[in-house]
């Protein structure tokens, strides 16, 4: 007798061994139809595997998370098989599932082109169509061995050579195409019922810029055709959006290949940056931090003492001047401690916050690079807070609590918190972790707020809690971080005088809000379409004239606005007031003020946004009240 426990906390009972799918079709026809796998004892399993003792059971459906990661690993099968079956001599390499998709790399002769693509995914529906039986097998590795190397598949024998241990291992096979895999993957091909190709990439085997260049395919799969349809909008919306269309249509910024990864800020981009930068240089002083300022170039011994040197030498630039090789900050956090260092300190001293725009350089590989999001010259909200073992869950909270009101105030309410705990290889006793860990989720608890752990994702020194924050198209953005570091502050020195009079070793946290100003604009030129708030718009107010009657009275406007302290500009040449309108609504300047002879003689000004809507004939008092209101509202309700 095997009894089987589902979600729901009811039981059924089996006179003999029973499968998975043989559960979901005693419940019904149609959760058995729905099936794509089981979860027994918490594990993912196909649904042709086998309970033969009492155990918990859920059958996951295209409904659940763990179903969609199912069928785009199947999908992912799926389209290797159709690869093979247009194009004999196609090695297949590897193929994972990735945000909302996946990727399979190939080894082929020449390159594959759009209309491949189009074949692939016809040949993939044709596959479906057939609902081909996708069953599960083990395999010793020798015999694994021997039939990848019949097959011509040499990367397949790399692969199975590069598994630690002796055990056999497991193989998925759908008609004539076999791969190996972990699985689970879907019962038969015709569950496979919504997904598209993508794009084709190059890719390094091995992400080895030495080994050999491989084709990548990317494909996306859902559970449903409505699914794929709304993403398949979401990444048209996506790249209606691109900050790097938008930064090149408002005159924001421009990267050229002299300077590969590195930032041309125009005058427009530069006064979003020092809006930014204003912001949080008078937050950090609500708040008790001291703003510093390091050296770009550090000799690289100190890079080598704290540790930087070893784990990411390849992400630094150096350069050799008077016979000593420097390195380019890559990080500020050994700087902050040279500063820490200057002059003995008292517990009385903690905690000591100190932040810098510190602005690094890391070696992205040409590839990875992509607009503001991803560059090698970036400036960082980087703070450092050295304080005692016993602040460590009073510092977290209150940046908690700060990181919350920054994200709102640029209009981000829904973030996300994330503990990442001990990983495997870490420094430090464990009570001291423990202690870590513990600060950092009462901290969490204390805000009310739903969180989630990443077991083993802290960093090699410390646990850490990241800050997620979605924008408009639901897109996750991991910006902010706070991380508990028990290893630099010793490595290099840093001492405080306790109570006791003796020495001890300060906890030092690491912590950013943004996490880079280019990146962070870049999510907002997006989350925004460019119709930035009006506290952050480059340009607040355009007055225009509709004849040469009014440009003087124009000018009187834009210096009153100016010495009020807003970012206001006049347009006085000699175009249509519709044309002007029309083009610095393109541009999303907020508001466009427009002076006629009847608002010359009245001291009054007619007033738009840029959505269109006419606000009326005010006078510049109004005017000025009505952009001091919106200005204040930071980015929670501006138009």
């Amino acid at each position: 007798m095997v009894t089987i426990t589902l979600p729901d906390g009811s039981t059924r009972s089996f006179d003999a061994p029973v499968t998975v799918y043989q559960v979901a079709e005693s419940i019904g026809p149609g959760l058995a139809k729905a099936a794509l796998a089981g979860k027994v004892g918490g594990q993912l399993v196909d649904t042709s595997c086998v309970i033969e003792q009492d155990t918990a059971l859920a059958i996951v459906t295209a409904r659940d998370a763990e179903g969609i990661e199912v069928l785009r690993h199947s999908s992912a099968h799926l389209m290797a098989n159709a690869v093979q079956n247009l194009f004999p001599g196609a090695e297949v390499t590897i193929g994972p599932v990735i945000e909302n998709g996946f990727y399979y790399d190939f080894a082929y002769e020449r390159p594959f082109t759009a209309d491949d693509l189009s074949a692939i995914e016809q040949e993939m529906e044709r596959l479906v169509a057939s609902d081909i039986k996708v069953e599960r097998s083990i395999m010793s590795r020798a015999d694994a061995v021997a039939m990848f190397t019949g097959m011509g598949e040499r990367y397949k024998v790399e692969i199975i050579a590069s598994i630690p241990g002796s055990e056999a291992l497991s193989f998925y096979r759908q008609g004539a195409f076999i791969d190996l895999c972990r699985g689970p993957h879907v019962p038969s091909t015709g569950h496979l019922k919504a997904f598209k190709l993508m794009s084709v990439a190059g890719a390094y085997w091995r992400g080895d810029s030495r080994n050999a260049m491989l084709q990548r395919i990317y494909g996306t799969a859902w559970g449903d055709k409505k699914a794929l349809k709304d993403y398949l909008h979401l990444l048209e919306e996506a790249e209606r959006r691109d900050h790097r269309k938008i930064g090149k249509k408002l005159d924001l910024f421009h990267l050229q290949e002299e300077a590969p990864g590195m930032v041309f800020w125009h005058p427009k981009g530069w006064t979003i940056y020092q809006v930014i930068k204003r912001y949080m240089q008078e937050l950090w002083q609500q708040n008790g931090y001291q703003e510093i300022n390091t050296p770009q170039l550090v000799d690289y011994s100190l890079w080598e003492k704290s540790g930087h040197a070893q784990k990411f030498k390849d992400e630094m630039f150096s350069v050799e001047s008077d016979s000593r090789m420097y390195a380019i900050k890559p990080m500020n956090c050994p700087c902050h401690v040279q500063v820490f260092n200057q002059g003995l300190k008292s517990y009385r001293d903690l905690p000591l916050r100190l932040a810098e725009f510190g602005a690094c350089h890391r070696y992205e590989p040409s590839g990875s690079m992509h607009g503001l999001m991803r560059v090698r010259s970036f400036t960082q909200d980087d703070a450092h807070i050295f304080c005692a073992r016993g602040d460590i869950q009073s510092e977290v909270s209150n940046f908690i609590a700060l990181v919350e009101k920054v994200y709102a105030d640029f209009g981000f309410t829904d973030v996300t918190l994330k503990l990442s705990t001990r990983p495997v290889n870490r420094v430090g006793a464990d009570d001291i972790w423990d202690e870590a860990e513990a600060a950092l989720e009462t901290a969490l608890n204390n805000t009310g707020k739903n969180w989630d752990l990443q077991p083993g994702e802290g960093a090699f020194y410390g646990p850490k809690i990241e800050f997620t924050l979605k924008d408009c198209m639901g897109r996750n953005r991991q910006c902010g971080t706070i991380q508990v570091d028990f290893s630099t502050p010793g490595r290099l020195g840093a001492e405080y005088v306790a109570e006791d009079n003796t020495r001890h070793t300060p906890v030092m946290l690491h912590r950013a809000i943004f996490g880079s100003f280019e990146r962070f604009i870049g999510i907002l030129i997006e989350h925004y379409e460019g119709s930035f708030p009006a506290w952050l718009a480059p340009t607040q107010v355009m007055v225009m004239n509709i004849t040469d009657r009014q440009a003087q009275y124009c000018e009187q406007v834009v210096n009153l606005l100016k010495n009020k302290g807003f970012r206001a500009e006049a347009d006085l040449r000699n175009e249509k007031i519709g044309f002007k309108i029309r083009e610095h609504t393109i541009q999303r300047i907020p508001y466009l003020l427009v002076a006629g002879d009847k608002e010359v003689d009245a001291g009054t000004l007619a007033i738009r946004d840029r959505t269109g809507k006419d606000l009326g004939v005010r006078t510049l008092a109004e005017v000025e009240a009505l952009l001091r209101e919106d200005v204040a509202r930071l980015g929670r309700l501006s138009v």
